[in-house]
């Protein structure tokens, strides 16, 4: 099957610079301290709320009708509620798989985050901290939720795979990272670091065994490739495994601090790159793009040199397309791609005033950017 598809983040797992209002009033920057500041039963009221409604039944048609046929689905370390102070959601997961099947979605199910954190990001659950891997008892911890997640979904039809873990960070990743060093609690950061490949080459071979002693073999095992794509070369295949992916994350609005993206022959060449790079490794494994948009500076910067308001919206879904050409050619070399993210905004409806098209979290938002009329295969089709 070659993969279509978009995440559905921030439902199971928060990260609150999607969602901020609902951190409004709360002492946290990020979910485990959003779990450990609140009053339990106003927490649980919030999170039941947000669950509720961020996503439904109708998003997964939705997702059919675009020609979509997979979702990633991130779910936290606490999905089964076993862990305090966190609220469980498995129940929305098993929803999840009744709407998937009903549409004739795949569902990846995708372990998001683990006690300790395996990034020091938000969306590993907590800012400044990465400290997972150090600690034997979390590493069980997260295998055993692996098993489960695969005894729980292993038969069902509307499972393509499970990913082992979400982005275990690099060492040039994390010393550049944003969030290193920006731990709230500064004794709970202490002995933080990346995820050597001496830890995680073997964690994956125990993962992989747990998991194929459960999951027919039709279903795939993911692996991310913790920030080091040309690392893997044919580790997967040596070791033995059988239908495995490695999953790859490329954002092209994450180099533009550092490279002059927004001249449209560096995009090019960032994006060539990358195409090689995922080329070359899938000469030993299937690669998908597991996380990627068109979220990019060059669009608003040329769309603000117009006055009129008209010019200014079709300069800017003009330049969008472009962009998402450019990507999606390129990543037709992998097994497939999966847009991230389905939703930012709560709201579906998109207004398309100048303000609102130029505030750029639109581009992370698939839903808006059909609305914009970004996405030209949709645009085309209506």
């Amino acid at each position: 099957m070659k993969i279509k598809g978009v995440n559905f983040g921030n439902w199971l797992v928060l990260e609150k610079w999607m969602s901020p209002e609902l951190f409004e009033g709360i002492d946290a920057e990020d979910e485990v301290w959003l779990n450990r500041v609140m009053d339990q039963t106003e927490k649980e009221a919030l999170l039941k709320q947000h669950r509720d409604t961020y996503i439904t039944e109708k998003d997964f048609k939705q997702v059919a009708d675009w020609g979509l046929n997979l979702v990633r689905l991130p779910v936290p370390f606490f999905v089964f509620g076993d862990r305090t102070p966190y609220a469980g959601c498995i129940e929305y997961v098993d929803k999840a798989f009744d709407w998937a099947e009903k549409y004739g979605v795949q569902i990846l199910v995708d372990l998001h985050t683990v006690p300790g954190s395996q990034n020091g990001y938000d969306n590993g659950g907590i800012i400044g901290v990465c400290k997972w891997c150090k600690k034997p008892e979390e590493v069980k911890f997260a295998l055993s939720v692996l098993e489960r997640l695969a005894q729980r979904y292993g038969e069902r039809r509307g499972l393509y795979g499970i990913e082992v873990l979400n982005e275990p960070i690099s060492r040039l990743v994390y010393m550049t990272a944003p969030s290193t060093g920006k731990a709230r609690d500064r004794e709970e950061a202490k002995g933080s670091s990346y995820v050597p490949m001496k830890f995680l080459k073997p964690f994956y071979i125990e993962a992989y065994k747990r998991l194929r002693a459960i999951l027919p073999e039709e279903k795939t095992i993911v692996f991310h490739d913790g920030f080091r794509l040309g690392a893997w070369k044919d580790f997967f295949k040596k070791a033995g495994m059988k239908n495995v992916v490695i999953d790859t994350h490329i954002y092209i609005s994450a180099m533009e601090n550092m490279l002059p993206l927004h001249f449209l022959p560096v995009y090019k060449i960032y994006v060539w790159y990358n195409m090689r790079v995922i080329k070359k490794t899938a000469r030993w494994t299937p690669v998908i793009v597991g996380e990627w948009n068109i979220v990019n500076k060059r669009a608003l910067i040329l769309a603000e040199k117009e006055k009129d308001a008209g010019r200014q919206k079709q300069i800017c879904r003009m330049e969008h397309w472009k962009i998402e050409d450019m990507e999606r050619k390129a990543w037709e070399s992998s097994a497939g791609w999966i847009y991230w993210n389905y939703r930012l905004h709560k709201d579906t409806d998109c207004d398309d005033a100048w303000k609102n098209i130029r505030n750029t979290l639109d581009g992370w938002d698939f839903t808006r950017t059909v609305a914009h009329g970004w996405w030209r295969e949709l645009y085309d089709e209506q």
